[in-house]
């Protein structure tokens, strides 16, 4: 129990911008802290589900809620997975052979097809809220982000690690596949529960995520934690988008 408590403070310290009590880390906990992931994101959904409720009790102006809905899930995770998409949009674009464009994904320097591609990932993100119905279930925003990093932690457990992936030397039993597989079954069923057709934007997500991953994976020859960020960030896309549009 302990273990996974200093796991789950760990993945909520490094994944999340939200403030935790206690910062701790234990090396015998690092190889539980993906399991923990969803429930960070199911924190950052609720929150999200939240504002979404306070825009529309303030009856604030579609653009205001537009742009606060859009901007939570940068500033709630600190940036860190917008920083891997646009790491991961220089490299894939870039279309050079697999080694220049894994030297290219670790280059600290901003190229611009990583500043094109998270210019129109914001317009868009900020276009689909701003448009929302006004019936739109933002209930589902509680679910969309667990969905995400429960996608994120299954392809860091189960594909292919780059050499220089922290993640390479880490031990990934077959084991969490099962635990995660069963986290997404049961979320993707709470969301169709929940909210019945704006469920479907758990689908939208999903989908989002693995085309995304196909590209990063298959340009990159490998799995890392920009490309798990990077297909986070479309896959949360592609679910704001159907639930505003469904």
């Amino acid at each position: 129990m302990k273990t996974c408590l200093h796991a789950f403070a760990m993945c909520q310290s490094m994944f999340c911008a939200i403030p935790f009590p206690f910062q701790i880390w234990d090396e015998k906990a690092r190889g539980k802290m993906l399991l923990f992931l969803p429930l960070v994101g199911l924190e950052i959904g609720i929150l999200w589900a939240v504002l979404a409720w306070l825009c529309r009790l303030l009856s604030l102006p579609s653009l205001v809620s537009g742009l606060f809905l859009s901007a939570w899930p940068y500033f709630s995770t600190g940036f860190i997975h917008l920083d891997g998409f646009m790491d991961v949009t220089d490299a894939v674009k870039s279309c050079r052979e697999p080694a220049r464009r894994r030297e290219i994904l670790k280059d600290s320097h901003v190229g611009s097809f990583a500043v094109i591609g998270v210019a129109m990932l914001i317009l868009a993100q900020f276009t689909f809220f701003s448009s929302a119905r006004e019936n739109t279930d933002f209930r589902i925003l509680i679910l969309i982000p667990a969905v995400s990093r429960c996608c994120s932690a299954l392809a860091v457990t189960g594909l292919k690690p780059m050499p220089t992936s922290q993640y390479a030397a880490q031990e990934k039993p077959k084991s969490h596949l099962i635990v995660l597989s069963t986290v997404l079954f049961v979320l993707t069923a709470a969301g169709i529960l929940i909210c019945g057709k704006g469920g479907l934007a758990l689908a939208g997500c999903m989908a989002g995520y693995a085309l995304a991953l196909r590209r990063g994976y298959r340009s990159l020859e490998g799995m890392n934690g920009d490309i798990a960020g990077y297909a986070l960030t479309i896959g949360e896309l592609c679910g704001a988008a159907a639930a505003c549009l469904i």
